[in-house]
């Protein structure tokens, strides 16, 4: 198995098929090295090393995202997350985190996306 081949197996794990799918559709000239490059860099290799499980690699992109205020990637690991197995408790704890080191706006906007993420998958009450 190549490594993008690795990669974007554990990036349909971690992302659902759902997201893949739309991705793999609007997979074109001009993004597909970018596109490329994340299934075979962050997936194929980091993703795949044994040195963290993928529970904790969700929790770290929550924080990661958090600081670096990409509300769009966020949504998506939130989602990952859950599909990683994350508890709502480890999520809220790790944007309470953030929130300490990153900045309490940026870690209001991650609970917001949060919230919103976790109603949509009845997680939390509507």
């Amino acid at each position: 198995m190549t490594r993008r081949d690795r990669g974007r197996r554990i990036m349909r794990q971690t992302l659902g098929n759902e997201y893949c799918d739309a991705r793999d559709q609007t997979t074109n000239e001009f993004n597909a090295p970018l596109r490329q490059l994340s299934e075979e860099a962050a997936y194929g290799y980091v993703w795949a090393r044994e040195g963290l499980d993928a529970r904790t690699r969700s929790l770290l992109c929550l924080g990661i995202l958090t600081a670096l205020n990409r509300p769009h990637e966020l949504r998506i690991h939130l989602q990952g997350a859950l599909n990683n197995g994350c508890t709502v408790e480890e999520i809220r704890e790790t944007l309470l985190q953030s929130a300490i080191y990153c900045g309490v706006p940026a870690a209001v906007d991650s609970f917001r996306i949060a919230e919103e993420v976790l109603r949509e998958a009845d997680k939390l009450p509507r």
